[in-house]
């Protein structure tokens, strides 16, 4: 039997975690500034150079990435679970300042246009997420002021000299050039402000309990029953799906195969990513996917692009037309559902990779999938829990999502039957309903790693070298932050009891329904072979994100084909 996993911590990690939740039970405003000692101290993988004087443009950017642009004014972030909470502090127009959003991270986010943040935080992920990027944000900001005032650089004229900023800065070329495609147009707008200023920012926790995480996911929940009032859930069996908003439906309706030819169009009029070898290698490659994966893509990038309301909105009636409802977020979780009906779907319209005999019998389904844009950490136990009481039955919880990894590539895909849990410190073993052979024939780039063990973090600031070492030496090489917590709600699905504590839990002989996790690598952390704080999957995730989703959706299919297969037989 597996060992539990020794030490999962360290002392330095553990003193950052509780000075910060020890500072924000404050009554008032607590500055950033009083934690920037516990986090150099602690020596994170991803800002290992915060207690140096010169620039860590890595980490800088890592965290800029996950903040909203308007950071870069902000001094004071307000942290709450609901418009109630914000509410009953003092902040009763919160959500009608100016709604602002991260590019890598989606929290529901408003900014008064001035100097206040106002975030929404969904568990104690958020804190332990948001915290830790604040403070090197400050560090960083610090840093280049400090860099800018001491060489007297002259920021304020029309042509900036970039060679004496770099300079001055003491950035290489690529490193500048990284800044330069993180602000783009605003790059000397921001460096103005850096030099003008040292950053100074202060957090307020306005709530924190239990149960107002509690509140919040059952303001979610009832949002999502009230935007689809014709599918009650409480009377047919359902199928959980932690993804995206995009792959599922793209595989079961697939709008973007109905475009096929205005979306290869588009590459003639914009091509940042110098797709259109892609796109012709694709057209005449007769395998299943290669295709498809780039329409996929490119649908949700035109999608995406101002001006194409009127398309967006025909896909979307396109998709409700064949069986998907959307519960968009409102209020509380940042979280979009998409409820989808097999009995209402079209296997004309089905991704080839779908393809199996039997699927004429889904219209004699009841099941319906909800599928949701798959939350940060603990929020996932939340809102599973959540999902477990308003449902009738659960037919199986299938949890797709980026993992960072100790020893693959980029595209791999890890499926781990062992995962470490953080927060509860818990080892969960389980029997994975996945595969290697489930996801390989669909992955056209990477290597699909099953047998795997999982480390279910609490945050990706919060880990050092030591930390992972322990893991490491235990084969944990799979590193992400969602299934500790939905297998805790899983467990207290099956059993007559709240999930335990520091102990190894078997679920071999307590699941009922499918189990199913599959991690697709987007960070090799402690390789020199990927520059993980400033990399992007873009395109090239495409072909682990679908492989994955193909099989998942391929495995609900064949439950419900067999179901059906099995009621005939018997009368």
């Amino acid at each position: 039997m597996d060992r539990r996993v020794p030490s999962p911590t360290n002392d330095s990690i553990e003193l950052y975690i509780r000075t910060y939740y020890s500072l924000l039970r404050s009554s008032g405003q607590v500055q950033v500034r009083s934690l920037e000692e516990t986090h150099r101290t602690m020596r994170s993988s991803l800002h290992s150079g915060a207690d140096s004087p010169e620039p860590d443009i890595g980490a800088f950017i890592y965290v800029a990435q996950r903040l909203p642009a308007c950071i870069a004014q902000v001094c004071l972030v307000l942290l709450g679970e609901s418009r109630e909470v914000f509410a009953r502090r003092g902040y009763a127009d919160v959500e009608e300042w100016q709604p602002v959003s991260a590019p890598v991270r989606r929290r529901r986010m408003f900014f008064d246009g001035h100097e206040r943040l106002a975030a929404y935080i969904a568990s104690v992920s958020d804190i332990d997420d948001l915290i830790p990027h604040l403070v090197a944000y400050e560090i960083e900001w610090n840093k280049l002021h400090a860099l800018l005032n001491r060489s007297h650089v002259t920021l304020d004229w029309d042509a900036p000299d970039a060679t004496q900023v770099r300079e001055a800065l003491g950035l290489s070329g690529h490193d500048f050039e990284r800044l330069r495609g993180l602000w783009r147009n605003k790059l000397w707008d921001t460096l103005q402000a850096i030099a003008r200023a040292p950053k100074n920012m202060s957090v307020h926790l306005l709530a924190g309990s239990v149960n107002d995480y509690r509140k919040a996911t059952r303001g979610w929940w009832n949002s999502v029953m009230e935007q689809s009032p014709g599918v009650d859930l409480r009377e047919r069996p359902v199928y959980f799906v932690s993804s995206n908003t995009h792959s599922l439906v793209n595989l079961l309706v697939g709008y973007a195969r109905q475009r096929n030819d205005d979306l290869l169009t588009t590459l003639s009029q914009d091509d940042p990513e110098q797709l259109r070898e892609e796109a012709q290698a694709a057209q005449q490659d007769p395998s299943p996917g290669r295709l498809e994966n780039l329409l996929y893509y490119l649908l949700r990038k035109y999608l995406q692009r101002p001006g194409n309301e009127r398309e967006l909105r025909a896909c979307l009636d396109f998709e409700r037309s064949h069986g998907v409802a959307y519960a968009h977020a409102q209020s509380y979780l940042d979280v979009d559902v998409q409820i989808i009906e097999l009995n209402r779907l079209d296997p004309a319209h089905f991704d080839a990779r779908l393809n199996m005999p039997g699927l004429d019998r889904l219209h004699d389904s009841q099941a319906a999938i909800i599928n949701i844009d798959y939350p940060l950490g603990a929020a996932a136990y939340n809102i599973l829990t959540e999902v477990m009481a308003g449902v009738a039955d659960l037919s199986g919880v299938y949890v797709m999502g980026k993992a960072a990894t100790l020893n693959g590539r980029v595209g791999d895909v890890m499926i781990p039957n062992v995962a470490f849990d953080q927060h509860s410190s818990n080892t969960y073993l389980f029997r994975n309903c996945f595969a290697a052979n489930d996801v390989a024939p669909h992955l056209r780039y990477g290597t699909v790693f099953d047998n795997q063990k999982s480390v279910s973090v609490r945050g990706t600031f919060l880990q050092n070298r030591d930390f992972m070492h322990v893991f490491y030496s235990e084969g944990y090489t799979d590193i992400e932050m969602e299934a500790g917590p939905y297998l805790s709600a899983i467990y207290e699905d099956l059993a007559p009891k709240r999930h335990p504590v520091n102990e190894i839990v078997n679920l071999f002989l307590l699941a009922r329904y499918d189990i199913g996790f599959l991690h697709y690598v987007s960070d090799t952390p402690y390789s020199r072979r990927q520059e993980l704080l400033s990399k992007s999957m873009l395109y090239f995730g495409m072909d682990a994100t679908y492989a994955c989703a193909a099989a998942i959706v391929r495995r609900i299919l064949q439950n419900e084909v067999g179901l059906a297969r099995a009621y005939q037989a018997r009368g």
